[in-house]
């Protein structure tokens, strides 16, 4: 049997950065525990699935962390997660509605 190998460590730190940056652009949103333990579950069925590093083979990524991600994706095609819903708060609207919502009389 042979061993599973995990992507380089470049491209593993390009995935992790990557999806890190997206997490984090949508304000760090995660799954509910429903949809995580979906996702573990759905994880450990998989061919990529490295068990003892608890890591997907595919992407490297450290499942047990990137499934609580919600702007997290599985990169096996078909994906194996089910897709999330992530509402974005533009940031100019949510500045106009604050300024819009200040009462203070200015002289």
């Amino acid at each position: 049997m042979s061993k599973k190998k995990l992507p380089s460590l470049i491209t593993m730190a390009k995935n992790f950065s990557k999806d890190l940056a997206k997490y984090i652009a949508a304000g760090a949103p995660n799954v509910s525990e429903k949809d995580y333990e979906e996702r573990l579950d759905a994880c450990s069925k998989c061919v990529y699935f490295i068990e003892d590093r608890v890591r997907c083979g595919k992407c490297g990524c450290l499942i047990e962390h990137k499934a609580k991600w919600k702007t997290a994706i599985c990169p096996d095609i078909p994906p194996r997660w089910k897709p999330q819903i992530i509402k974005r708060v533009d940031k100019d609207v949510k500045k106009q509605e604050s300024d819009n919502t200040d009462t203070g009389n200015k002289v």
